[in-house]
């Protein structure tokens, strides 16, 4: 599970935009900031949604971290940022799901058995798949002119990526 930002204009024009603006929100990340709304998503092993649920920008990627996660998974895997024990407990108490994540650099003990490995390795399919979806179907746009008219395209887009993810 990842999340990644949906910017809905460029940031210079963000004072300005209206179409967006109950939804939208200023986000920072790694890339900086941007204006708009975030998808957090969950893919299984062949690289298919399971689950995704949109906040504003400015949502924490940790703190929705229960809405990817059901009963049915055993096991989450998530980058860096899903280190936060408070969480990675609640989870385990009330779903039984074990939340996976890179050990940090300045840890001492870096022990890792070899199945975590391995779901260490899968988990960069997320981030195939937030590329296939901004990239090829160009989830990232400027052009619906409501808030229903992002719903629309963001849904439409999503479900035209899993038959081709399918396979």
């Amino acid at each position: 599970m990842d999340s990644t930002m949906l910017p809905v204009c460029r940031l210079v024009r963000a004072d300005r935009h209206r179409v967006a603006k109950a939804i939208a929100a200023f986000g920072r990340n790694w890339q900086g900031w941007h204006y708009g709304s975030k998808l957090h998503a969950a893919c299984n092993a062949r690289g298919q949604l399971a689950a995704v649920y949109f906040t504003s920008a400015n949502e924490n990627a940790v703190q929705q971290m229960p809405h990817p996660v059901n009963d049915q998974t055993n096991v989450a895997v998530g980058n860096g940022g899903y280190t936060a024990q408070v969480m990675r407990r609640k989870m385990w108490r009330e779903y039984g799901c074990f939340v996976l994540s890179p050990p940090h650099p300045t840890q001492k003990k870096q022990i890792l058995a070899g199945w975590q490995l391995t779901l260490l390795h899968a988990q960069p399919k997320i981030e195939a798949v937030f590329d296939y979806l901004k990239e090829h179907l160009l989830l990232v746009t400027s052009f619906p002119r409501s808030v229903n008219g992002y719903a629309v395209h963001y849904i439409r887009t999503l479900l035209a990526c899993q038959p081709l993810r399918a396979g």
